[in-house]
């Protein structure tokens, strides 16, 4: 898998020609940032993708390349509504629903129906088809954690009434619906409970910290830090958080508990403010600012379960991620000065 390749390289689409029995995947929530990626991975293995999105959040950008490949199908839908396309699905990837707090925050309502009835209807369409499809939820369910590193079996410490309800219970009963539909319906499931992630084809207005830092000393901008930036979180790159995923996604099918996949590396929020400062040179300077409610005091994942049942541990350290994901953040900014310049000529 190649997160950052302008274009499936000739050798993978020869391989669609010699390979027998492709499936057919679809990823929602394909066009965003992982899904993306999802969507390389699978086309480079010579399989059918079909990308389902409402482009809300998931860029245009990110899967345009992919549109020329035969393999490859876009269609514009939100999973808010049911979906039942004609032909064989083997594989299903949840991945439909804004990750960063200021975009789901922004219609909490449809965050939560995301979440829920998209969960339903994608289960639907698996049971349906006899289709494994895999959740993608989210270290969020831990809410702001008693314990550390988190651990599955830890039930959380949510406040189901805050700003971040709408997104922290949304995965959570997604999580109820996909065991529900395992124990009743006997549907295959997958459960990822992704932590922070970061990477090249996140989008620059994105709203998470890896994003706004780098964005911010790119620019020159002050580095805007909630709290004192004591607060820790664990940040994990593309390439080892796709390669998690469709790790468990082909695991043996009585793997149906939830699975941390991230970093376990901890970094309070101040020490990545000043790495990335340190990385891009930037002399922007830290602005400090209250911390916004239910924001976790620490998120670390415990990555036994993982580690031990898929043979999975993340491979790329932090500094590592961040020399491929720098770059990446100046080109995107170097379009954007480029279309804002050209505008105003």
């Amino acid at each position: 898998m190649s997160s950052g390749s302008p274009a499936i390289s000739r050798a993978s689409q020869a391989l669609s020609i010699a390979r027998p029995n492709p499936k057919t995947v679809l990823i929602a929530g394909g066009a965003g940032f992982l899904g993306s990626s999802l969507c390389e991975h699978y086309l480079e293995n010579s399989d059918r993708v079909i990308c389902l999105d409402n482009l809300s959040t998931g860029r245009f950008t990110n899967i345009h390349h992919l549109l020329p490949h035969k393999n490859f199908k876009l269609v514009t839908h939100d999973v808010t509504q049911p979906y039942s396309p004609p032909g064989p699905i083997d594989l299903i990837y949840n991945m439909a629903c804004p990750a960063s707090p200021p975009k789901y925050q922004i219609d909490p309502i449809h965050t939560f129906k995301t979440n829920v009835f998209g969960a339903c209807h994608l289960l639907d369409l698996a049971r349906k088809k006899g289709a494994r499809i895999l959740q993608a939820s989210t270290s969020e369910v831990y809410g702001d954690p008693l314990v550390s590193p988190q651990r599955e079996d830890y039930h959380g410490n949510v406040n189901i009434q805050g700003p971040r309800s709408c997104y922290d219970e949304g995965k959570r009963a997604a999580e109820t619906l996909f065991h529900d539909y395992h124990a009743q319906f006997g549907v295959e499931v997958k459960i990822a409970r992704i932590f922070n992630t970061y990477g090249p084809r996140m989008d620059p207005g994105d709203g998470r910290v890896v994003s706004n830092f780098i964005v911010q000393a790119l620019r020159g901008d002050e580095i805007t830090v909630n709290g004192d930036g004591s607060q820790t979180r664990s940040f994990c790159y593309l390439d080892d958080l796709i390669d998690g995923l469709v790790k468990l996604m082909h695991s043996p099918a009585d793997l149906v508990q939830p699975v941390n996949i991230g970093n376990p590396g901890e970094f309070t929020v101040l020490e990545l403010a000043k790495i990335v400062l340190d990385m891009t040179g930037s002399s922007s300077t830290l602005s400090f600012r209250d911390l916004p409610q239910d924001d976790p005091r620490q998120r670390r994942p415990d990555i036994s379960t993982a580690k031990t049942l898929l043979g999975w541990s993340p491979q790329c350290d932090l500094a590592g991620g961040l020399s491929r994901t720098i770059p990446y953040f100046a080109a995107e900014l170097s379009k954007i000065n480029a279309v804002t310049a050209s505008a105003g000529q």
